[in-house]
Formats: C-alpha cells, structure tokens, sequence
C-alpha cells in the first residue's frame, strides 16, 4: 500500500452528509481531530456540473468522501430505473472529476454489494466484479455504481490520484428510509412489524419467498470501516466492508418480529420479486488490514427498533 493518509487537522468533504451513511461517518468524524464540510440539497445539487466544481474549489476540502446517491430497494429500482442510473452517473462523475481538478488528496466512493453479478460464487471476492450478468431489477443502479468505481480506477491509472472504491454489504440503522414504496427490505420489514403490532394485525405480508439470503451491517460499523479505509487503503481495486455473516429473509422477519414483540404471522408473497439468491462479502481484505465489526445484528436491530418506537406510538 502507498499514500495512506491520516484524518488528523483535515477537512473532510461528506458527500450526502445527510443521508444514513452520511450522517453516521459524521458522527464518527466528530470523534477525530479533523473539520466536517457537510453537504445539504438546499446548498449543492450534485447534479450539476459546473456547480459542484466551483463549491468544491470554495470549500476546498482535503478528503472528499461520496456517500451521496439514489437508492432504494426493489420496487424503486425496479419502477424508477432511468432515474437511478442517470442522477448517480452525474452525482458521481461530477464529484470524482471535481476532485481531481481541486487536487484533493484523497477520495473515497461508495459502491454497493448488489453491482455483482447476480449468480456470482459466495462470498462474493473483489475480483468477480464484472464476471457475469446483474440483477435485472437493480441494473441501473448498479451499472452507475460500477462507473463510478471504473473512474476511480481510470483517474489514479491516468493521474496517480488516490481515489478508492468501497463496497458495503446490505446497511441499516438511524436515518433509514423507511417508505414502504421505496425502502430495502430490513427498514421495511421494521414497520411493518411495528406497524402491525400498534395496530393488532393478524399477519404481515412479505414481498418474495422469504428464502434469499442477505447480509446485513450497522451502518456506525461502515462509517467506522470508511474511516479506517481512508486511513489504511490505498489501491485501484474496490474492497469489501462486509460482516461475513448471512441470514434468510424468513428469518430476519423472525428475528424482528421478536425484537418488536409482534404477535401475528406472516405471509410471504411469491408472485413478487426475491432479488439475487444470495448476496454474501468475502470481507477477508478488510479484515487483513485490521477492521472488524463490533456491532451484532440483533443488537443493531434492537437500537433501530427503539430508536423508532416513539413514532408508532
């Protein structure tokens, strides 16, 4: 590895600072010795080119950390597919090529786990990025997010920038997006439950089989995992941040139904869209490095739970 960076005395840009990811590396960010540049919609649109190049050169960040992005879960994919390859195309080109005219001295994007292929071997290794065909309902999404990490690696190949490329498993916790229209299925199958339960519904409905498997991390544990990557990574190729542990989704609604103390049942609906099979990191890298989760997926759905039970009240 070469040009590890620290955050001590820096300005770090967070790039939809007011988002999940977002907001949770702020708030690990709180705890260094560096100064936050955050990021409102109401300040920057990402979307637009010569906007961000000059905001970029008025803030003059030393870090750029681009968590800001479209996403949502099947159905928004599914439903809204130009939309999302088209806003994290500009989001992302504009930010990366921003960066590089600022000379910034170190970029980090945030890919996603679902830009692999969508039978690719488990767990999923780095080097099977591009191997086979996608999910067909996240396709736009996952195509921007592979251009983004391809521009990362064309800018450090072209001009030694030291740009790296993330890829986080499934990631929840406060500040998820909890529209059912919209949302990944843990923050979904959250409400539901809990909306059940205040309600005194007999049985909950659950898009798919119930049989795919998922893996699922705290997002305080990936801001900690950026944190330590801006720290301790530098290389062309994209690395995992992954808790190596999977779960069925019939099971993950058990365990939620549990922790909500949610009488009813369920109903899994099969005539709508499971999504890739499995979806399993080889985290190995990062853990090679020094990084690992604290944080277990009982604990950090009990916090979530009880982070959001005052509004079902």
């Amino acid at each position: 590895m070469k040009n590890l960076c620290s955050l001590d005395g820096k300005k770090v840009l967070v790039a939809g600072s007011n988002g999940m990811v977002g907001s949770a590396v702020c708030r690990k960010l709180k705890e260094r010795n560096c100064k936050i540049i955050q990021s409102s919609r109401s300040e920057i649109d990402f979307t637009r080119q010569l906007d961000v190049e000059k905001w970029i050169s008025t803030k003059k960040p030393d870090i750029i950390i681009i968590c800001a992005a479209k996403v949502g879960g099947i159905l928004a994919n599914d439903s809204f597919s130009a939309d999302f390859i088209y806003e994290n195309l500009l989001i992302e080109c504009n930010l990366i090529k921003a960066a590089h005219q600022n000379k910034i001295q170190k970029l980090l994007f945030l890919g996603s786990s679902c830009i692999y292929p969508k039978f690719a071997m488990q767990p999923m290794d780095e080097s099977l990025l591009m191997s086979g065909p996608l999910e067909q309902t996240n396709e736009s999404y996952a195509v921007a997010k592979i251009a983004g990490i391809k521009l990362c690696e064309a800018f450090r190949k072209q001009y030694k920038s030291d740009f790296i490329s993330a890829l986080p498993c499934n990631l929840y916790g406060p500040g998820d997006n909890y529209d059912l229209e919209s949302s990944h299925v843990l923050p979904a199958l959250i409400r539901k439950c809990l909306e059940a339960k205040l309600r005194n519904l007999e049985k909950v409905i659950i898009w798919g089989t119930g049989k795919v498997k998922r893996e699922f991390m705290y997002v305080d544990d990936c801001a900690e995992a950026i944190l330590f990557l801006i720290e301790n990574y530098s290389d062309s190729s994209p690395i995992n941040i992954g808790t190596g542990e999977e779960i069925k989704i019939s099971e993950l609604a058990s365990l939620i139904k549990k922790l909500v103390s949610f009488d009813g049942k369920f109903e899994f609906d099969p005539s709508k869209p499971d999504g890739t099979p499995r979806k399993l990191l080889n985290n190995h890298k990062i853990l090679e490095l020094g990084w690992k989760p604290k944080i277990s997926l009982k604990e950090g759905i009990l916090s979530t739970i009880n982070s959001l039970s005052a509004d079902f009240k």
